[in-house]
């Protein structure tokens, strides 16, 4: 199987549990929930995202003829950093569209931690160390475990109670990113502090300026 990747590159988590950690990130190209294409936004499943999946062109972006090929482009950009913190995010758009078995394989084999982040319409495959779920409205969620779910705040009819029930560790709220993200962020804040199963998810990449 090939591989279209997006970006590759060497930054630090910006969200979740793992924020702040070193990490190699992987953004596969495309989505099943929205072209990518500004034309498209308004009539998409997913209508706020706020990531350039669309394309082969980003840094360290092409296409990957197999496994072996990718997995080296990642373990390039770790460098010769300490191999026991080898750390590798997936994302994209949806990257369970491309990620598979062989891929995740070669990586473990080269000491990496694997962690995805997807919007849980497409079941994981085995052999990912941490699982972040970010549901979407009007999407049947089909991966009801993990260890985070973070949710996009606020979403029309995603109640964030309905989710509780869900096998995961942690619960995330994340103030949706548009022109209204101010009032998003106040809405995240007091929901958390009135349902304190729910933790507020920042950005901090942005906050801070790296990728």
């Amino acid at each position: 199987m090939s591989y279209a990747v997006k970006e590759i590159f060497f930054t630090l988590q910006g969200e979740g549990y793992f924020a702040g950690r070193t990490a190699v990130f992987c953004r596969f190209s495309g989505c099943n929930l929205w072209s990518g294409q500004e034309k498209d936004r308004s009539t998409a499943i997913c209508q706020f995202c706020d990531t350039d999946f669309v394309g082969m062109d980003g840094s360290s972006g092409g296409r990957f003829e197999d496994a072996d090929s990718l997995a080296i482009a990642i373990e390039q950009h770790w460098g010769e950093r300490d191999f026991s913190c080898r750390f590798v995010v997936f994302t994209g758009g949806e990257p369970l569209l491309q990620l598979d078995k062989s891929l995740i394989d070669v990586l473990k084999k080269k000491g990496f931690f694997i962690a995805i982040e997807t919007n849980g319409t497409i079941l994981v495959p085995e052999g990912i160390d941490w699982i972040c779920v970010s549901p979407k409205h009007s999407t049947d969620l089909v991966q009801t475990y993990g260890d985070e779910l973070k949710l996009v705040f606020p979403q029309e009819t995603m109640d964030p109670k309905k989710f509780e029930s869900l096998s995961f560790k942690y619960f995330r709220l994340q103030p949706k990113d548009d022109k209204y993200k101010k009032e998003h962020l106040r809405q995240a804040i007091q929901y958390c502090q009135d349902n304190p199963k729910w933790y507020l998810s920042l950005q901090t990449h942005k906050l801070i300026g790296i990728p």
